[in-house]
């Protein structure tokens, strides 16, 4: 039998974005989170180093995905290829069916400058995921900045357009628009 729930980091989690909503951001406490989520501080400190990273639970992992898809493929992909398929991937394992959650995160985040700092070392990190990955594949450092860079732009843009519409459009659709329109722009 396990020592602890096994749903815990999950319903502190929950606990945190509805205190969140319901008070904001700097006014809610760990101690809050835990009461309402019927567990103990040091229990919200096992799972998330402070309560920002309720926020950013899956940074690490989405690093990792990209590492991972970036050295499963094969060597003879293209680059924008490998980014297209990467992003499509991304796009329906991490985003898809969120809508409301994800914009609920991105008004919170909105709200307090250093949630705002943490996502643009989230999107950084992306990037670097990314420029990693192309080292590795033994592309030229300057292109795989580069390539890291699109990557990372592409999909933000694509986020906030898709967050921002109310079509029945998919993530997807719009990072292949969005890539559509990069490429008119540079001929």
């Amino acid at each position: 039998m396990s020592r602890w729930p096994s749903d815990g980091r999950e319903r502190l989690r929950q606990a945190a974005l509805e205190l969140f909503a319901e008070q904001g951001f700097a006014a809610t406490t760990v101690p809050e989170i835990t009461a309402r989520a019927g567990l103990t501080t040091r229990t919200f400190f096992r799972h998330f180093p402070d309560k920002r990273a309720v926020l950013f639970v899956d940074e690490d992992e989405i690093s990792e995905m990209v590492a991972r898809l970036m050295a499963e493929a094969p060597a003879a992909v293209e680059p924008m290829a490998l980014i297209r398929d990467g992003l499509r991937v991304l796009a329906e394992t991490r985003f898809e069916g969120r809508r409301p959650e994800l914009r609920a995160r991105r008004a919170l985040v909105a709200t307090d400058a250093g949630l705002q700092e943490r996502d643009l070392r989230k999107r950084a990190a992306m990037a670097e995921a990314i420029r990693t990955g192309f080292l590795t594949r033994g592309i030229d450092a300057s292109r795989a900045a580069l390539l890291g860079e699109v990557c990372a732009t592409v999909l933000s843009l694509s986020i906030e357009e898709w967050l921002d519409s109310d079509d029945p459009r998919t993530l997807d659709h719009v990072v292949q628009a969005t890539f559509d329109t990069l490429r008119a722009e540079l001929g």
